[in-house]
């Protein structure tokens, strides 16, 4: 018969790479990885989409409720992407900010090695920026330049303030305020 304390001592004290956040990224990439294989990057995309615009919203109100404002300047917006991220173990820095447009460098993902080849999961990225740009300054266009997801070294993510008949060429999503 089998100690069932002594077992439970011998797998608890296995040194496995089992921690929440790594689970809970590895959960994020099969997912988005299983809708990339099954329905495709674009559909796999839109689904993201829903799902990171709604928690950019919720990330909004935090921030707004925090500091008891029910809406944030262009500076303010700035400043809560880039802490928003590194909360969540990002490290995004601020590249340019002038009235038509934020951009923001990153050199380490929230998913860590997980996000390579799930291109599908920047867009959870793009709708959170966009969400908060937009609930708050009325417009944002938010264009992936550059992903870790796709091999670049670092990301590079430029946040459109204005339409404009000329972005109508850059790929990018739309977000406008609620």
């Amino acid at each position: 018969m089998v100690d069932v304390s002594l077992l439970e001592n011998q797998i608890k004290s296995l040194e496995l790479p089992i921690e929440r956040d790594h689970f809970l990224r590895t959960m994020i990439r099969e997912l988005a990885g299983t809708l990339q294989d099954v329905v495709g990057i674009e559909q796999a995309a839109g689904f993201l989409n829903v799902v990171g615009y709604r928690t950019g919203q919720q990330v909004n109100e935090l921030y707004q409720n925090a500091l008891q404002l029910s809406n944030l300047s262009r500076e303010q917006v700035t400043t809560v992407l880039v802490d928003w991220k590194r909360r969540i173990q990002g490290d995004f820095y601020v590249i340019e900010e002038t009235d038509e447009k934020i951009v923001l460098g990153n050199r380490r993902c929230p998913f860590a090695e997980q996000v390579q080849g799930r291109e599908a999961m920047c867009v959870m990225t793009s709708n959170i920026f966009g969400a908060i740009a937009a609930d708050n300054l009325g417009y944002a266009r938010v264009e992936l330049q550059e992903t870790i997801a796709k091999g670049a070294q670092e990301c590079k993510i430029v946040i459109y303030l204005k339409p404009s008949k000329v972005l109508e060429d850059f790929a990018g999503q739309e977000y406008f305020k609620g």
